[in-house]
């Protein structure tokens, strides 16, 4: 069932109109018809189904509205810090970091980061991510959007992770080849995950030592060097695997 992004609010019944990007998606990519049964969504845990009642055009008008109950949100809450890489592989880290459920997204300035952003720039690369996460919770059933945040310098954010609320009970991890292999055994974290992968050429010495001194746990995924972005996913992967919801899933 094809599935729509709409900000809030949603209807609990009765019609809604799709939103312009929403309804040029349905009506001139997807080439729905009058009829079709669609799924809407509203970032923040909405999830409401309706069958396509108008459809004519810039106008989609969906009848028959109903309140959807369901709850695809990983137990983990999980902040990735993303150095920054260039744009095709950003991308690629956000979309696939959405639908293993990350909650929040921060790029990261590193010294050995390949992109370097304007203010303008940034703000034009902040609302194209945020549009790649809404494509891929629509894909992937979430109804939750990830928070994508404003990128920060390295030194800055990690300083920033000492004061963020409940940080005692925050616990943060950092990929390094000398890291230790996270175990079954590993008592599942109580409160935020933090993962911080470094750019295309590792962290230097002195960001690793800041990350570590800020109480940062390095860890390592095998005996191979992966690229930023085979890292991040894979990361992301073992701690849903670990403690998350891929535990006694079959698919």
């Amino acid at each position: 069932m094809p599935r729509f992004y709409c900000p809030p609010p949603l209807p609990s019944s009765g019609s809604f109109e799709l939103p312009p990007d929403a309804a040029h998606h349905a009506s001139r990519v997807l080439r729905l018809r009058e009829g079709d049964p669609v799924q809407i969504f509203d970032g923040l845990g909405c999830e409401r189904h309706g069958v396509i009642a108008e459809l004519g055009g810039k106008r989609v008008v969906i009848n028959g509205i109903t309140v959807i109950d369901s709850d695809r949100e990983s137990p983990l809450k999980v902040l990735l810090a993303q150095a920054l890489t260039s744009s095709e592989k950003m991308d690629w880290v956000i979309q696939k970091a959405t639908e293993l459920g990350v909650t929040e997204i921060q790029p990261i300035d590193t010294e050995r980061s390949v992109a370097r952003l304007s203010a303008e720039r940034t703000a034009k690369r902040l609302e194209h991510w945020q549009q790649v996460a809404i494509s891929a919770c629509e894909q992937c059933g979430r109804n939750v959007l990830p928070k994508i945040l404003a990128p920060l310098d390295i030194m800055v954010w990690l300083q920033q992770t000492k004061t963020m609320p409940d940080a005692k009970s925050v616990a943060k991890f950092i990929l390094l080849p000398e890291g230790a292999a996270l175990l079954h055994e590993q008592a599942r974290p109580q409160g935020k995950i933090l993962l911080l992968i470094g750019a295309e050429g590792g962290f230097t010495q002195a960001e690793s030592a800041a990350a570590l001194q800020c109480g940062f746990t390095a860890i390592r995924l095998g005996a191979r060097v992966m690229r930023t972005e085979t890292a991040a996913i894979a990361g992301l992967a073992v701690l849903q695997a670990l403690w998350g919801d891929f535990q006694g899933s079959s698919g």
